[in-house]
């Protein structure tokens, strides 16, 4: 098979780094970020998610080959903030809003499992009469 073997999707090299940013030479205040061993899941959303601030002019991703895992950020400001700064605020922003996804749905859950032991515990009762 040509497929590489599935932790090498992930796991990063002795001399690898996970993000490497490029200053863009000929569009002022752009950068291109490669992330290794990450894919079309955090890709499409730090560019959506930069496209809702209003100094970001432009911001979209691409992946160079579809058997490795890396993908290639492109991203460009207005110049109030540079595009490093933004990609990290950006991130920041993106675990804060997982964060609170995940305090909403394990209460949701919690509360789902509450109901369904006392429907349980009903049931029962209900059958011993």
């Amino acid at each position: 098979m040509n497929a590489p073997d599935r932790f090498e999707l992930f796991l990063l090299g002795d001399n690898e780094k996970k993000v490497e940013t490029k200053d863009e030479t000929q569009v002022p205040n752009t950068s291109v970020f490669t992330f290794n061993k990450e894919d079309h899941t955090l890709a499409n959303m730090l560019s959506q998610r930069l496209l809702k601030y209003p100094y970001i002019t432009f911001s979209a991703y691409k992946v160079p080959h579809p058997l490795f895992a890396t993908f290639e950020l492109r991203v460009s400001t207005d110049g109030s903030i540079t595009p490093k700064d933004a990609v990290v605020k950006c991130c920041r922003d993106i675990i804060t809003d997982l964060e609170t996804l995940n305090r909403s749905f394990t209460t949701e859950w919690l509360g789902k499992r509450i109901v369904s032991e006392g429907d349980a515990e009903r049931a029962a009762r209900e059958r011993d009469f």
